[in-house]
């Protein structure tokens, strides 16, 4: 079953990469894809791992803990859910790339533990290109605000930007947003050479933003189905 679901995700994949192919995007013409283990047990990244797989994506601190606890850690771990400041210094111990940094406050907290332990922390600054009250991100002025700060932050590493798009009934409303979300890569590309990382889409939408730049995609229920919210961690 998941042996399927992940060639069916990784066939999509190759159909977006080919859909986008003459566009000469400066985001590469490979795509990351990283499993979304959220609410599943700890062995489905055992299995996907065996298969090939070695990007785990979890949204809480807690889970990730107890995951990797009963597993050992394995594989390049991405924290895509919001993070709160007083749960910097478990993300830090935990993540390879903390792809929610959606505010100074929480940038310096980063900043602040990774240089406790000596780590240079690679980081995606969230944007809220959407505008939905619900979710985390940064807004564009905030933003702005935030890009000529970057370099006073000596242990983290900016690697790029995270984008989430609004949930619609057309899924091709959320094309805009994930375009947007390209050119204000490409903005900061050409401040920030070391920029390569545009993390965008999810089950529902990866799609599209492959189509529209994105080399990483975050991809739970496609693979592993319903999450079981009956787990406790």
């Amino acid at each position: 079953m998941l042996a399927d679901n992940l060639q069916q995700v990784q066939a999509k994949i190759a159909e977006a990469l080919q859909l986008r192919k003459d566009k000469d995007l400066v985001t590469g013409d490979s795509v990351t894809l990283v499993a979304v283990t959220k609410n599943h047990p700890p062995e489905i990244i055992t299995d996907i791992e065996a298969l090939g797989i070695a990007n785990v994506g979890e949204n809480r601190v807690q889970e990730a803990k107890h995951k990797q606890e009963a597993l050992g850690k394995h594989g390049y771990w991405h924290l895509i859910g919001h993070l709160q400041t007083n749960k910097a210094r478990q993300a830090v111990a935990l993540f390879d790339l903390i792809e929610s940094i959606d505010s100074e406050h929480l940038l310096a907290a980063v900043d602040k533990e990774a240089a406790r332990i000596g780590k240079v922390q690679d980081i995606l600054l969230q944007l809220n290109i959407a505008h939905e009250e619900q979710k985390s991100g940064l807004e564009k002025e905030d933003y702005l605000a935030l890009l000529p700060k970057l370099d006073e932050y000596k242990n983290v590493h900016v690697r790029g930007l995270m984008v989430i798009a609004q949930k619609c009934d057309d899924i091709e409303e959320t094309r805009p947003v994930f375009a947007a979300g390209y050119r204000a890569f490409v903005r900061l590309q050409k401040q920030r050479p070391d920029i390569d990382l545009l993390s965008m889409g999810m089950s529902h939408d990866y799609q599209i933003a492959i189509e529209e730049g994105a080399n990483i995609v975050r991809v739970g229920t496609a693979l592993f189905g319903e999450r079981d919210y009956s787990l406790k961690f």
